[in-house]
């Protein structure tokens, strides 16, 4: 389960993305929150892998 959040940032002339997913653990079962910057056309990639 992948809860999408994307908020769009400028800094100067680049673009950039920060992107937050919810993962669950599969340790203890808790779901985590990851967060990473980076250009929006990295935004889906990110999001598929796990």
């Amino acid at each position: 389960m992948a809860k999408k959040s994307v908020a769009s940032l400028q800094t100067g002339s680049k673009r950039l993305t920060k992107a937050i997913k919810m993962v669950k653990s599969p340790k203890t079962g808790a779901y985590m929150f990851t967060e990473a910057i980076m250009s929006p056309d990295d935004v889906n990639d990110w999001m598929s892998k796990q």
